[in-house]
């Protein structure tokens, strides 16, 4: 009984570690699905960016030598966010704004199909661009605090159930949650947030309060692809990944998204968060092979009983 007790907090340990990075990543097509309305297919792929370029910046462009092994991962994951913002800025500016955006109103359903197109071409160029030039070696950003854990406990008199807390990871989730609140108080009290906001719930009355919803759009699009570069960071301390991480990643965020509701910035973290739970206990009684398995299952489950997910809000525009 003893030992179940235990396995069961180890994974739910496990899947709260794992789920604050799931949480953050959701957050950044959150925020690009609640603004833009826009379903990026390429989002995992912008995240594998992010991850090479945290990558890059610790081993080569000086991170590691300035913060050491400890704190260099973690500040090259922050890093790893104004590039990926600029660059999704570029791409916003020169392909997305053509399909998206007021210019597409008019077309309802028709102009989903061009953004879907557009965002599944960006997506397989990301893919193969970085096979071709970053290789199919799989790598990772190496730190002491990998193969090191907190210890918690024992929590019983006779000295059975001890938690380990891995330590990369546990700092990971911490910068996740920081970031993502900063994010939250960024959206809820400035006054760019307040437009994105207005952007959001009516882009008609938005133009007519002044409010320039293609540039809206344009910070919204770049600010979630540099939210999610930067919960690609810090995934890259943790796991080895390679230019085809993406694919496996983005069916994580969708979920999270959807479960959490869509359009609503804290639902998809905490849907990131049931994700990861879901993920790591069903380790218990399942393969490992099968975790994504769990996932569905009870992301079907949610649909059925819950199709707005669990902090979900009409969409409908006026």
């Amino acid at each position: 009984m003893a030992q179940l007790l235990e396995d069961v907090l180890q994974a739910l340990n496990a899947g709260l570690l794992v789920g604050a990075l799931y949480g953050l990543m959701c957050v950044g097509l959150g925020l690009i699905f609640g603004v833009m309305r826009v379903i990026n297919f390429a989002q995992g792929d912008f995240m594998m960016c992010g991850m090479y370029a945290a990558f890059y910046l610790f081993t080569a462009l000086g991170v590691q030598a300035a913060f050491g092994p400890y704190g260099g991962p973690y500040i090259a994951a922050i890093l790893a966010g104004p590039p990926l913002f600029l660059f999704a800025w570029a791409v916003h500016r020169l392909l997305l704004s053509r399909v998206t955006g007021m210019r597409v109103t008019a077309l309802e359903g028709e102009g989903h199909y061009a953004q879907l197109l557009l965002t599944l071409g960006i997506a397989l160029i990301l893919q193969n661009g970085g096979l071709f030039v970053l290789g199919s070696v799989p790598v990772s950003i190496r730190t002491p605090l990998s193969s090191s854990a907190f210890e918690i406990g024992p929590l019983l008199e006779d000295g059975y159930l001890t938690i380990f807390v891995n330590k990369a990871r546990a700092i990971a989730a911490l910068v996740s949650v920081a970031v993502a609140i900063g994010l939250l108080l960024f959206i809820n009290r400035t006054r760019l947030g307040k437009t994105l906001r207005a952007a959001a719930d009516n882009p008609q009355a938005a133009i007519y309060m002044g409010i320039d919803v293609e540039r809206a759009h344009r910070v919204a699009f770049a600010l979630g692809v540099g939210i999610t570069a930067i919960a690609g960071g810090l995934l890259a301390s943790s796991y080895p990944f390679t230019p085809y991480v993406g694919l496996e990643y983005v069916i994580v965020m969708y979920a999270g998204v959807v479960l959490g509701g869509m359009g609503s910035i804290g639902g998809a973290f905490w849907g990131g968060m049931v994700i990861g739970l879901i993920q790591q206990l069903s380790t218990l009684v399942l393969p490992t092979q099968l975790q994504n398995t769990a996932i569905f299952v009870v992301f079907l489950l949610i649909v059925l009983l819950r199709p707005q997910g669990f902090f979900g809000r009409s969409v409908e525009r006026t």
